[in-house]
């Protein structure tokens, strides 16, 4: 059969598409409103786009000092929704403001009707129609439409990906925008469906009405034509500008058995909001502190670039609270606060609570502005209400700026330990830093060079003598390097570095008032980068011989605030110096030895090894005795990286003496696939002495595991254990189910820790969320779709 091809010229309305920048704002993009939300006290464990290999610590993060205190949730902003607008009808219009038909046949009657049959499909100004048969009549452009009939909504970016009218029959006007359509079914964004006996669209396309109306975004079959649930109603109101859903007199029903209904309208956002005030899902939380209770969260949107979240929270004769977040974005600056007021049972009689807020903003020539404020009535409070297990708070100023070849930081704020066994008041409380640093080429000597100025000042409370001491040193650094290829391939490096420091020290009779010092550093390096393969393999070999020098330091003039945490490991391996601070650095003569082998295997998988030790002419007295790193010789460091290429990665670090005694030994382990991911860590660390601390000895597992138990099934277990304290520090299991049309999450975790102060605390957790109403999140694991075929 012949396909033919026509268009006749209509004159009507535009559909405009305009993004919707209140007041050039942007809009924050987290936690998008209705339906978002976690899971409420089950502490479930969510992936991200980190590496396999799970940390056996808390990260420090990219901070360019890391104190272990916690960060305030990353700020993110992105653009505004596109929002449709829908002008009013303008009976005018350019001649060739044509529709397209496509159909099997047509047939051009004397008095200017037109009938269409066989494949009709008519494109017009965004709106698709397709059916079976239509009839157009000329002198009023009235379409009378045979089904099954496929239109979609006229101004969709995607009409497929958006709303969906499908039915038998019916009358639109010219413009394909309004009408009346019989045997109506409203597909939206391929997720809530909407199925009534009749639709009348109205407002060019803006309002589509429906009358004696089923929804759900359940699958239905033929067969078994009840779906798990369904809201009934005698009319729903879809309007494609807000994006809202009105229900009048709604009945909900599962498994085709009525459980709730309400006589008065009721509105919700169709599947395409990301942003809408309204009640997000309820959150049941049950604790062994606080008893069975509910979240009610309520999101309300303050335009475009602000929004605010208030959760009550009940539970049974236990507590009483109020939680609030607040998040606002500017063109150049972002900010979110969260915090919550509490009166409870733990505490009879006291308020308590916490607020942990933060800022960014932008400022001119690349400088960027950070505000943080973290403050809690007491550490149980933190651990009662699931916020966050950190022991040490962080609030103040914070300003960077980093270019190609520039970097500059500072910040000046207050510490608040919330540990029982350090006292405030002879702990290091107001704190500044300010770092600068420029990396430069010298014009005579070549290389690369990198000047560095630091300033940095601490104070304690107490006015005790040595208890409160007070303390600022103010630093410059140098450091060179210039490296050449040398005959054979061998890579030659020659080193230089001078530091200098001077120091005030205040409240403490143990120190001169003023101190200073300068350690100047010279140093070699040798490396031969060798290469070869067999059977198709490659591997690489890379001896490094580092030999530096700097003259005895006395540092034992200077107390040690700041170097005290000492790692050693294949990214310290060639250091100037193994101190973590300014406070104390590495002396004397020393080499840095270590070789590197890699294997390369053409099927995907890699391996590497990595050995070293450092050696010294005599012993540095900064190190504690019996660490890794203390006598003439340090413990040989042997490390080695698996990577299978298909989502299983292992690594392993050892610190052993020449006796094979083993000091440290951290294991790590990721396998990543669509039905596992897998991520786990075990530290080992022999205890050692330092100054009149005893540093204990360490065993600990971490592991996090996500599983598909089933399809539509997704489990996640957490737990951290103790093996030197012989129990678990924390455990949790979670499990969540998901079909095309309902998400059910369930978890429980368990804290082990207890104190004066804090108990072990067991939460469980339960939450509920129906599909097609805003948009859904991502969860990992597969989706559980109903079949109709037999």
């Amino acid at each position: 059969m012949k396909t033919r091809v026509l268009t006749w010229g209509i004159c009507g309305a535009v559909l405009m598409m305009a993004p919707s920048l209140a007041l050039g704002q942007t809009m924050l993009s987290q936690d998008p409103g209705l339906g978002a939300g976690g899971m409420g006290g089950a502490g479930g464990f969510r992936w991200n786009d980190e590496a396999a290999l799970a940390p056996t610590a808390d990260p420090l993060g990219d901070a360019i000092l890391g104190d272990r205190t916690p960060y305030a949730p990353r700020l993110q902003a992105a653009a505004p929704d596109a929002d449709v607008t829908l002008p009013a009808r303008d009976p005018g219009g350019p001649e060739d403001d044509a529709a397209t038909v496509l159909a099997d046949s047509m047939v051009l009657q004397g008095d200017r009707t037109l009938i269409a049959a066989g494949g009709v499909v008519v494109w017009y100004h965004g709106a698709r129609l397709v059916a079976s048969r239509i009839v157009v009549d000329g002198p009023t452009g009235t379409l009378t439409i045979e089904g099954p009939i496929h239109l979609s909504r006229p101004g969709a970016a995607d009409p497929d990906a958006e709303a969906v009218l499908i039915a038998d029959s019916g009358q639109l006007d010219r413009e394909l925008q309004d009408g009346i359509i019989r045997g109506a079914r409203l597909v939206l964004a391929r997720e809530l469906q909407l199925a009534a006996t009749e639709a009348t669209r109205t407002g060019n396309g803006r309002t589509t009405t429906l009358r004696q109306v089923v929804a759900s975004s359940c699958q239905i079959c033929a067969s078994d034509p009840t779906p798990l649930w369904e809201i009934r109603a005698r009319s729903i109101t879809h309007d494609a500008e807000t994006r809202l859903l009105t229900f009048d007199r709604p009945q909900f029903r599962a498994f085709g058995v009525p459980l709730a209904a309400v006589p008065f309208t009721v509105t919700a956002p169709d599947p395409t909001v990301e942003r809408r005030t309204g009640f997000l899902r309820p959150q049941f939380r049950t604790t062994s502190s606080l008893g069975f209770g509910v979240k009610v969260p309520y999101f309300v949107t303050l335009g475009d670039h602000a929004d605010v979240t208030v959760t009550p929270y009940v539970s049974a004769d236990r507590t009483r609270t109020l939680e609030l977040r607040y998040r606002q974005a500017w063109t150049k600056g972002v900010t979110e606060w969260n915090g919550a007021i509490t009166r409870d049972d733990i505490r009879p009689g006291e308020t308590r609570g916490y607020l942990f807020g933060n800022a960014l903003f932008d400022l001119p020539r690349g400088y960027r502005l950070g505000v943080q404020v973290q403050a809690v009535s007491e550490r149980a409070y933190l651990l009662d209400y699931d916020i966050t297990d950190a022991d040490r708070l962080w609030s103040g100023f914070t300003l960077e700026r980093v270019t190609r070849d520039r970097l500059f930081f500072g910040r000046v704020g207050n510490y608040r330990s919330l540990r029982e066994d350090e006292d405030n008041s002879t702990s290091p409380a107001q704190v500044a830093d300010v770092i600068w640093q420029r990396r430069f080429t010298p014009d005579y000597i070549g290389g690369q060079g990198l000047l560095e100025w630091s300033v940095h000042a601490h104070r304690r409370p107490s006015d005790q003598d040595q208890l409160g001491r007070d303390m600022a040193r103010a630093s410059v650094g140098l450091d060179w390097r210039r490296s050449e290829i040398l005959p054979g391939g061998v890579v030659g490096a020659a080193l230089a570095g001078l530091n200098a420091d001077i120091y005030r020290i205040a409240q403490d009779s143990g120190y001169d008032d003023l101190e200073a010092r300068a350690d100047p550093m010279l140093g070699v390096e040798l490396r031969w980068p060798l290469i070869g393969g067999s059977d198709g393999a490659t591997h690489m070999v890379e001896p490094v011989a580092q030999i530096l020098y700097s003259p005895p330091g006395g540092d034992g003039d200077i107390p040690n605030e700041d170097s005290r945490l000492i790692e050693f490991d294949e990214g310290n391996l060639f250091s100037e110096s193994r101190f973590p601070g300014w406070d104390a650095r590495e002396s004397g003569l020393r080499a840095n030895l270590g070789v590197t082998w890699t294997r390369l295997d053409p099927t995907g998988w890699s391996l590497a090894l990595t050995g070293g030790r450092v050696f010294r002419t005599e012993a540095d007295l900064d190190f504690p005795p019996n660490s890794a790193l203390s006598g003439t010789s340090s413990d040989w460091l042997v490390s080695a990286q698996y990577d299978s290429g298909t989502g299983l990665a292992i690594a392993n670090r050892a610190l052993f003496d020449d006796d094979l005694d083993m000091s440290r030994n951290e294991l790590r382990l990721g396998w990543l696939r669509d039905d596992l991911q897998l991520s786990a860590g075990h530290l080992w660390l022999d205890g050692y002495a330092q100054d009149d601390t005893a540093v204990p000895d360490i065993s600990e597992l971490v592991a996090n595991v996500g599983w598909q138990i089933r399809d539509g099934w997704w489990g996640s277990a957490e737990t951290r254990y103790d093996f030197v304290a012989d129990q678990a520090q924390r455990a949790s299991l979670d499990v969540t189910y998901r079909n095309e049309c309902l998400t059910v999450e369930m978890g429980v975790s368990r804290r082990f820790t207890s104190s004066d102060n804090v108990n072990p605390e067991t939460s469980v957790g339960f939450s509920v969320r129906l599909g097609g109403f805003g948009m859904q999140e991502d969860l990992p694991g597969t989706v559980a779709r109903r079949s109709c075929i037999r």
